[in-house]
């Protein structure tokens, strides 16, 4: 197994944890989150697309009611959610301002990754913000969030970012030097796993699961992550975020924690997934000219190339792409509904807002969503 070039890797999700940010309960690390920040201002001058999932939300809560242990119930941690976001896009606001980088606030629950209309809006909203060069701080939205629809922790949420985007690099920034081959709280020798495959299942043996008074991940749910990531082409990381320089050290292929590697590209991972979809929930015949277009350029599909459509299929359902004798020629997900379909298929571009009586995506498929049969 060869190893990959970070350097090489052009979008990113960072991800700090809860023990990292708050100083030990302390309250919000901000000398750290300036350090984190200045690091993460350098790769955004070197090109690389950021978003950041951040942890901290609960444990700052805590910090400014007063509460010196997590509390158990559900009411009490979702207001400690709530006052504490506050002060944790406060942090980060006032850091990235410094170097002239816009920050967003995304607060996904679990009906956002689920869903496949949210999916599509959050996939374009995110993308077209590191398009607009702002660095999204997504954090999971337990104010109103349950533990049954829960993602369950922030390296989960991150992995699912990394799915939802396609990026090349997830960290994921801990209080611990990486995965080591035994508990080096219980040995101190023990070996730290500087790379490996993220499916290679002898690694579940090695990570802890246990978790800290402030967060609810510990290594296995890293590990299990890194899995998750990996299905979308991602590599993880897993580092110390006290370290000098951690993630500017990533750009020149200097690893200073564990690097966990996918089989494949992000982008062939979703094509490969968008393939092996057999559920298809209607058809789109397509003139002669889309289907030369598709087949020889990969370009994204638009209505002025769609003779008709079939089927009651809904925005994020997965359709077929039929020729005039109808031979599939790809599927993919598609940005409208049948009955917004059926009003914009042969209008251009221009002609869409018009008809729908709003600007919506001007792709009827966008291509990252679309494979050729």
């Amino acid at each position: 197994m060869d190893k990959p070039s970070l350097s090489k890797t052009q979008r990113w999700v960072v991800k700090i944890g809860s023990a990292l940010l708050t100083a030990g309960g302390k309250g919000l690390d901000v000398e750290a989150i300036a350090n984190w920040t200045a690091q993460m201002a350098e790769l955004r001058q070197r090109g690389i697309e950021l978003v950041l999932v951040s942890s901290g939300a609960v444990a700052e809560g805590m910090t400014r009611l007063g509460w010196s242990q997590r509390p158990s119930s559900l009411h009490d941690l979702q207001a400690a959610a709530a006052v504490g976001q506050m002060g944790l896009v406060q942090a980060y606001e006032s850091c990235f301002k410094q170097y002239d980088i816009h920050t967003a606030q995304i607060l996904l629950g679990h009906d956002d990754i689920s869903a496949r209309d949210r999916y599509l809006n959050a996939r374009g909203t995110i993308a077209r913000l590191l398009e607009l060069g702002v660095v999204p701080v997504v954090n999971e939205n337990d104010t109103v969030v349950t533990d049954e629809i829960r993602f369950g922790d922030n390296d989960t949420l991150g992995a699912l970012v990394a799915n939802l985007i396609d990026a090349d690099l997830l960290v994921i920034l801990t209080d611990q030097q990486g995965l080591f081959a035994s508990d080096p709280r219980a040995n101190p020798d023990a070996e730290l796993i500087s790379f490996a495959h993220a499916n290679d299942a002898s690694l579940d043996a090695m990570a802890s699961g246990g978790s800290g008074a402030l967060g609810r991940g510990g290594m296995l749910t890293k590990v299990r992550a890194a899995r998750l990531a990996a299905r979308s082409g991602t590599h993880t990381v897993i580092a110390g975020g006290a370290l000098k320089n951690v993630l500017v050290d990533l750009v020149s292929d200097k690893v200073q924690g564990t690097l966990l590697v996918a089989e494949q590209a992000p982008l062939a991972a979703r094509k490969q997934w968008l393939a092996g979809q057999s559920q298809m929930c209607g058809s789109l015949q397509l003139d002669d000219g889309a289907v030369a277009m598709l087949r020889s350029s990969g370009k994204s599909l638009l209505p002025v190339g769609v003779a008709a459509i079939s089927g009651n299929f809904d925005r994020g359902d997965f359709v077929v792409c039929v020729d005039a004798k109808g031979v599939a020629v790809a599927r993919g997900i598609v940005n409208y509904s049948a009955a917004e379909a059926q009003k914009i298929i042969g209008k251009g571009s221009a002609a869409m807002q018009g008809a729908l009586g709003y600007q919506g995506d001007v792709e009827l498929i966008h291509r990252d969503n679309l494979v050729l049969v």
